[in-house]
């Protein structure tokens, strides 16, 4: 299965609002989703400034499971800070040795 860090909207015509939400890619853009990571409102207030709040501790948890966050959520992850690029790279480097050497003494171990 899978799993997508998405946009979900909600609100009224000309008025949105969006979860930011991990679902299954399969399932519909408003439909069924498994956690609720954030939310994001695109309207700016009087100042300019566009309201975005993300649950960093379960974000990170989802990335590290695998689930892959969409393109547009991906630019609201970089603009507020986050950095996701290094979670996939520690999880990929968990799985696999990085030297011959550690492929041999893994192999040798078992």
């Amino acid at each position: 299965m899978v799993v997508r860090i998405r946009l979900a909207r909600h609100g009224v015509r000309n008025r949105p609002f969006y979860h930011i939400v991990v679902a299954n890619a399969r399932a519909p853009r408003d439909g069924k989703h498994i956690a609720k990571v954030g939310l994001y409102d695109p309207i700016p207030n009087q100042q300019g400034i566009k309201k975005i709040e993300l649950e960093a501790d379960k974000i990170k948890y989802w990335l590290s499971v695998g689930a892959q966050p969409s393109d547009t959520v991906a630019r609201l992850l970089s603009k507020s800070g986050f950095d996701f690029t290094t979670l996939k790279d520690e999880n990929k480097s968990k799985n696999k040795p990085n030297t011959e050497s550690e492929l041999v003494e893994k192999l040798e171990s078992k």
